[in-house]
């Protein structure tokens, strides 16, 4: 699985890394010649949509075309195997830009303005595709701004793997790989353009499985312990709890495994929980109680109760240093204008969103700087944040008013629109990286703020413990 991406992609991008320029300016310029290129590699992700832990090929072509642009590329970091790291130059600063091309699971869908399946079992509605090949191009833009330049340090794309609650970023973390890292740089796609401040809920996710006693449901149920009663109890139970828990907290499950007959008493259930707040020591109270209903549930129901740990992320840690850099970049690039018939397609967008009308500015413009953001979701990005100076920003990928994870996220990702944002995004991280290298008392002042917010005597601990990476959890 070398071979993937055509030879003339590989000639067109090959070609332009060669005349590379030694302005930031040339640089950007250099990258907005390549967007057919990376908007095909992004594509072709888009099509493959494969969920966490699982993205074989996304990884590979994301590999080869770093390899092929003159990296160093290190395969199955941290005993995952899509997880990697591409390389260029030596020595510091050392500049981390993490990429993601995980899809989630349920939302295939084509790109065209109504829902409609694409026939898979998956669907990129986070943009995780897009995600992965900006944060690539970027990596490549910059590795041929230092090449001509003669500046010194170090590039490197992160290849990480099952954001979407597999947590490759948190055992990433866990194995030191981020340790030398001066600065890691990150974005993600969004119905807007912003690099204010962010932040993200600590997260802890577990399967719980109930194991009981099997009979016939009608001639025989006092023989039988049923698992589905231990889960139904325990979710009776945490629901009971949502009332004496913060208010900022947030409990979600699904049942995964309910039996598989109705006449037959199930000796087997699951039920798959997610605790978020935003700060992790809450978190690990709020989930330590779920435990304990767990434990009660299968004690009420003469059932045994096992639970396994799937992922578990710190909040995010802001850099306002970084924040404020990324956001004049940003704000200097620009969002994107739409064609005519983008146009037409981000209108009827936003009526299946219930919307009356089209914003289209919020696409063509830059946010409002803010200090201070309120966390909704929870990315693994967070532990990343702990470990190493980390900054993000988001980049109107999808039509505006637009939801992650919905059908609609998949439709604007998989055409123009979503490469658009994506080649803002590129920009963005190409700009930010060539200013930290350029000046070094930036990152000065950005780890002082990263130790004065972590606190002296922080010590990384991770929230999944010592358990393997979840490589199965999709499964």
């Amino acid at each position: 699985m070398r071979r993937i991406v055509s030879l003339h992609l590989v000639l067109l991008l090959s070609v332009f890394s060669m005349n590379a320029q030694k302005t930031k300016v040339d640089a950007l310029k250099g990258l907005e010649d390549k967007a057919q290129a990376y908007g095909e590699i992004a594509l072709q992700i888009w099509n493959w949509a494969e969920m966490g832990y699982q993205e074989e090929k996304s990884a590979a072509l994301l590999q080869e075309t770093l390899s092929d642009a003159g990296f160093t590329v290190t395969e199955g970091i941290a005993e995952i195997p899509t997880a990697f790291v591409a390389e260029y130059g030596k020595g510091s600063p050392v500049i981390a830009i993490l990429g993601e091309y995980d899809a989630l699971p349920g939302l295939s869908q084509q790109a065209v303005p109504e829902k409609k399946s694409a026939g898979g079992v998956a669907g990129h509605a986070c943009g995780h595709h897009l995600f992965g090949t900006a944060s690539a191009g970027a990596a490549i833009a910059v590795k041929d701004w230092l090449k001509v330049s003669g500046a010194k340090g170090t590039i490197r794309f992160y290849g990480c793997p099952a954001e979407e609650g597999g947590g490759a970023k948190v055992y990433m973390s866990r194995e030191g790989v981020f340790d030398d890292v001066d600065v890691a740089l990150h974005w993600h796609p969004s119905s807007q353009n912003a690099a204010s401040a962010a932040a993200a809920l600590a997260n802890i996710s577990a399967k719980f499985r109930f194991k009981g006693i099997s009979a016939h449901a009608a001639g025989a149920p006092q023989m039988g312990r049923s698992a589905l009663d231990g889960v139904e109890a325990m979710n009776i139970m945490v629901n009971m709890m949502r009332e004496h828990i913060p208010q900022e907290a947030r409990i979600h499950y699904v049942i995964t495994d309910g039996g598989k007959a109705p006449n037959v008493v199930p000796d087997f259930a699951e039920v798959y929980y997610y605790a978020r707040h935003n700060s992790r020591d809450v978190v690990r109270d709020i989930f330590n109680r779920i435990v304990k209903a767990g434990e009660g549930a299968a004690l009420g129901t003469g059932t045994t109760m096992t639970f396994e740990i799937v992922n578990g992320v710190h909040e995010l840690l802001p850099n306002l240093v970084l924040q404020k850099l990324v956001h004049s970049n940003l704000s200097s690039i620009g969002g994107i204008t739409y064609t005519p018939e983008e146009r037409a397609f981000a209108e009827k967008i936003a009526l299946s969103l219930g919307q009356k009308e089209l914003d289209e500015m919020v696409a063509m413009e830059v946010q409002p700087f803010k200090e201070v953001a309120r966390a909704y979701g929870s990315t693994d990005v967070g532990d990343v944040s702990f470990v190493v100076p980390t900054v993000g920003f988001g980049a109107a990928t999808w039509v505006p008013g637009t939801p992650a994870h919905s059908w609609q996220a998949v439709a604007s990702g998989g055409m123009s629109i979503g490469k658009k944002g994506m080649m803002v995004a590129s920009k963005t991280l190409t700009a930010t990286a060539i200013d930290l290298f350029s000046d070094i008392s930036l990152i000065e002042k950005a780890k002082a703020e990263f130790e004065e917010r972590r606190g002296s005597d922080f010590v990384y601990e991770p929230l999944v413990g010592n358990r393997a990476p979840a490589l199965d959890y999709r499964k």
